[in-house]
């Protein structure tokens, strides 16, 4: 019993260190300015507690190993010297990855956006994403759900019609970019949390109803890229895709035009 949990214990090591350094399911190419950071968090975490893990592993099969030759349980007393020493070192690990992402945090939350920034304000309802562009005006109209929202009209965000802010505002089911621009981004929820996941981009962000959050976005590359909801929101929830274009900034003034004109 005691070679087939050593045997087992070993396999589950040498599979999970395939899968460390072959990783054949991994995050797609970055996109952004924030993935190098965001990849770099990652990949450090990754290999430092997959370090602590083999460790872990090959010494739970060498304590079982001799407790089997000597035909008998055998346990460790303790040593208090031992157990503060790996307590403090666990903290200290944790603090040190708590700083680490705290400041790639705040290089993309709070830095200073550039004078061009797009704002776009993003809206999840069950069970679809909706994107919205202030128009020539800058300025986005007056949203009340529960009294204009009509999505088989298009006006699924229930924009107020009496509000002239409103008239020229752009609402799209899938996120148009301008590349190399700062995007500020307005999330908001609907009905229930939804979670705004943009694997390429590194981006995930939940969506709470009554609250706006404010968040951002630099893409660095043209192409269509995968958006999924990463929250369980109810039965339609598979269905929450869409896709984030990133263009270059004449082809994004065209379809901004088009649609300004359109509504």
């Amino acid at each position: 019993m005691a070679l087939a949990l050593v045997a087992a214990l070993l396999l589950i090591t040498i599979g999970c260190v395939y899968l460390f350094v072959a990783h054949p399911w991994w995050f797609p190419a970055g996109v952004s300015a924030y993935a190098a950071s965001v990849d770099h968090e990652f990949n450090t975490a990754f290999w430092l507690l997959g370090g602590l893990f083999i460790v872990a592993q090959v010494a739970l099969a060498i304590f079982i190993l001799r407790a089997w030759r000597r035909n008998k349980s055998s346990y460790y007393v303790g040593n208090w010297r031992l157990e503060l020493g790996w307590t403090l070192a666990v903290a200290v690990l944790f603090f040190w990855f708590h700083f680490s992402g705290g400041e790639v945090w705040s290089s993309m939350r709070m830095h200073e956006l550039e004078p061009q920034a797009l704002r776009v304000e993003v809206t999840g309802a069950q069970f679809q994403w909706y994107f919205r562009y202030p128009g020539a005006d800058g300025i986005f109209g007056r949203v009340d759900p529960q009294k204009f929202s009509k999505p088989e009209e298009g006006n699924g965000l229930g924009i107020d019609p009496n509000d002239p802010a409103g008239r020229d505002d752009v609402v799209s089911t899938s996120l148009m970019l301008p590349v190399n621009r700062d995007i500020e981004l307005d999330l908001r929820g609907q009905d229930v949390i939804h979670s705004l996941f943009i694997p390429a981009m590194r981006f995930k962000q939940d969506t709470v109803p009554g609250m706006t959050i404010e968040t951002r976005l630099h893409p660095t590359q043209l192409g269509n890229f995968e958006i999924a909801c990463a929250e369980l929101c109810g039965t339609g929830h598979y269905r929450m895709r869409a896709l984030a274009r990133v263009v270059t900034e004449q082809q994004f003034a065209a379809w901004l035009k088009a649609h300004e004109v359109q509504q």
